[in-house]
Protein backbone atom coordinates (compact mmCIF):
# COMPACT_ATOMS: atom_id res chain seq x y z
CA UNK A 1 0.00 0.00 0.00
CA UNK A 2 1.49 3.28 -1.06
CA UNK A 3 0.96 6.37 0.94
CA UNK A 4 0.83 9.73 -0.73
CA UNK A 5 1.73 12.63 1.39
CA UNK A 6 -0.39 15.66 0.81
CA UNK A 7 2.00 18.50 0.24
CA UNK A 8 1.08 22.13 0.05
CA UNK A 9 1.64 24.07 -3.12
CA UNK A 10 4.94 25.85 -3.39
CA UNK A 11 4.81 29.41 -2.14
CA UNK A 12 5.54 30.73 -5.63
CA UNK A 13 2.30 29.29 -7.04
CA UNK A 14 0.02 30.09 -4.11
CA UNK A 15 -1.58 33.53 -4.11
CA UNK A 16 -0.55 35.54 -1.12
CA UNK A 17 -3.05 36.85 1.37
CA UNK A 18 -2.51 40.32 -0.04
CA UNK A 19 -3.25 39.10 -3.60
CA UNK A 20 -6.45 37.40 -2.48
CA UNK A 21 -7.56 40.49 -0.58
CA UNK A 22 -6.76 42.68 -3.59
CA UNK A 23 -8.92 40.47 -5.82
CA UNK A 24 -11.83 40.67 -3.38
CA UNK A 25 -11.53 44.46 -3.16
CA UNK A 26 -11.34 44.76 -6.96
CA UNK A 27 -14.42 42.58 -7.40
CA UNK A 28 -16.36 44.61 -4.84
CA UNK A 29 -15.30 47.96 -6.27
CA UNK A 30 -16.51 47.06 -9.77
CA UNK A 31 -20.11 47.33 -8.52
CA UNK A 32 -19.67 50.32 -6.25
CA UNK A 33 -22.05 52.58 -8.18
CA UNK A 34 -24.54 49.86 -9.13
CA UNK A 35 -26.58 50.10 -5.94
CA UNK A 36 -26.69 53.89 -6.13
CA UNK A 37 -27.91 53.69 -9.73
CA UNK A 38 -30.58 51.16 -8.76
CA UNK A 39 -31.83 53.44 -5.99
CA UNK A 40 -31.90 56.33 -8.46
CA UNK A 41 -33.94 54.36 -10.98
CA UNK A 42 -36.30 53.16 -8.25
CA UNK A 43 -36.78 56.73 -7.02
CA UNK A 44 -37.53 57.98 -10.53
CA UNK A 45 -40.04 55.18 -11.05
CA UNK A 46 -41.76 55.99 -7.74
CA UNK A 47 -41.96 59.69 -8.60
CA UNK A 48 -43.36 58.85 -12.04
CA UNK A 49 -45.96 56.53 -10.53
CA UNK A 50 -46.93 59.18 -7.96
CA UNK A 51 -47.34 61.73 -10.75
CA UNK A 52 -49.59 59.44 -12.77
CA UNK A 53 -51.59 58.59 -9.66
CA UNK A 54 -52.03 62.29 -8.83
CA UNK A 55 -53.27 63.06 -12.35
CA UNK A 56 -55.69 60.14 -12.32
CA UNK A 57 -57.07 60.88 -8.86
CA UNK A 58 -57.62 64.58 -9.59
CA UNK A 59 -59.65 63.95 -12.72
CA UNK A 60 -63.37 64.70 -12.25
CA UNK A 61 -64.48 61.30 -13.57
CA UNK A 62 -62.34 59.36 -11.11
CA UNK A 63 -63.29 61.64 -8.24
CA UNK A 64 -67.01 61.12 -8.87
CA UNK A 65 -66.44 57.37 -9.19
CA UNK A 66 -64.62 57.30 -5.85
CA UNK A 67 -67.27 59.44 -4.14
CA UNK A 68 -70.02 57.15 -5.45
CA UNK A 69 -68.07 54.09 -4.32
CA UNK A 70 -67.53 55.41 -0.78
CA UNK A 71 -71.09 56.73 -0.51
CA UNK A 72 -72.50 53.38 -1.62
CA UNK A 73 -70.30 51.51 0.85
CA UNK A 74 -71.36 53.75 3.74
CA UNK A 75 -75.09 53.51 2.94
CA UNK A 76 -75.22 49.71 2.95
CA UNK A 77 -77.12 48.12 5.81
Amino acid sequence: MTHRSHTAQPAATRPSERDRLARVVDAASEETGAITAEYGILTLAAVGFAGVLAVVLTSPDVQSLLVDLVTGALQRD
